[in-house]
C-alpha cells in the first residue's frame, strides 16, 4: 500500500480568497449600482430636451440603499414639477390636443439594460481577477 502526499497550500488560498471576495461582495455590488446610476443619468440627461435648462439640470441620483434580501437600491429623480408630463406625455394647455412625450429616463433604461450584459461581465472578470491572482 503507498501513501500520496498531499500539498493543501493552493487549497487553503483559494478558501481565503473566496472567503475574501464574499466579504467584498456588497461593496462591489454597490459600486456596480452606483456606476450604472451614473451611465444611466447621463443618457437621461443628454436625452432630456432644453429651453432653460432646468429639466436637464433637475436630474438626481438618490442614495444607495443596501435591502434585507442583499440587493442594493438607487433611483434617478428629477423634482422639476413638469418632469412626469415631458417624460411621459400632456395634455395641452387648452385641452385640444396632445404633446407626446420625451421618454428621456425610459428609453436611457432600455438602453442600458441592453448594455448591461456587458459592462456586468467586465466588471465581475476584473472582480475575480482581482480576487484570484490572475
Amino acid at each position: 500500500m503507498s501513501m500520496g502526499k498531499f500539498d493543501f497550500k493552493d487549497v487553503k488560498k483559494l478558501q481565503k480568497n473566496l472567503q475574501r471576495m464574499k466579504n467584498e461582495f456588497p461593496q462591489f455590488m454597490e459600486e456596480c449600482i452606483r456606476e450604472l446610476a451614473g451611465r444611466l443619468l447621463a443618457k437621461t440627461v443628454a436625452r432630456t430636451p432644453v429651453k432653460t435648462g432646468d429639466l436637464r439640470r433637475g436630474w438626481q441620483i438618490g442614495d444607495v440603499v443596501r435591502l434585507p434580501g442583499g440587493g442594493v437600491h438607487v433611483e434617478i429623480v428629477n423634482n422639476v414639477e413638469y418632469a412626469l408630463y415631458v417624460e411621459y406625455g400632456h395634455v395641452t394647455r387648452l385641452r385640444t390636443g396632445w404633446v407626446n412625450g420625451k421618454f428621456m429616463l425610459t428609453l436611457s433604461e432600455q438602453e442600458l439594460k441592453r448594455e448591461l450584459p456587458g459592462i456586468m461581465e467586465r466588471k465581475l472578470k476584473k472582480y475575480m481577477e482581482k480576487h484570484m491572482g490572475r
